[in-house]
């Protein structure tokens, strides 16, 4: 990446697009309209209702985690995917999803077992893993 290029990142909080100069990607950049981080390095959570505005605008490749609160292996990866979105701030995007409160994007994607990690680039899937990963994984699953 050019680091003198400029991506495009979605607000998870408001859903405005903020363009970000790539050299600055690591800074964590707030959103020009509603002042939250867009890039904090956490995870963040995504609805049915925010899911396609945050994850089709952003440049960044994308990795979410359906996941939901009764299951075990979800939250033992839980940790795992915290380390991980620190590992990757500025270089790819970690969110989550609620397959349970969210049954429109979980059903979109098909999401059949949980925990599921997708990674995304422009909202399209490119790969999928299924069952909870240490970090590193998570991290080499972002590219």
């Amino acid at each position: 990446m050019n680091t003198s290029e400029a991506l495009h990142v979605a607000c998870a909080h408001c859903g405005a697009l903020n363009r970000v100069p790539a050299a600055r990607l690591a800074d964590d950049p707030a959103c020009g309209r509603c002042g939250e981080a867009v890039l904090s390095g956490e995870p963040v959570e995504l609805t049915d209702a925010n899911f396609d505005t945050v994850v089709g605008k952003t440049d960044l490749p994308v990795v979410v985690d359906f996941w939901a609160p009764w299951c075990g292996p979800c939250r033992m990866m839980a940790p795992a995917f915290e380390q991980a979105a620190g590992q990757l701030k500025g270089r790819a995007l970690l969110v989550k999803v609620n397959s349970d409160d969210n049954p429109r994007t979980a059903g979109r994607f098909a999401i059949r077992s949980i925990p599921t990690l997708v990674r995304l680039d422009h909202g399209r899937e490119v790969t999928r893993r299924s069952g909870a990963l240490p970090a590193g994984q998570i991290v080499a699953l972002a590219g």
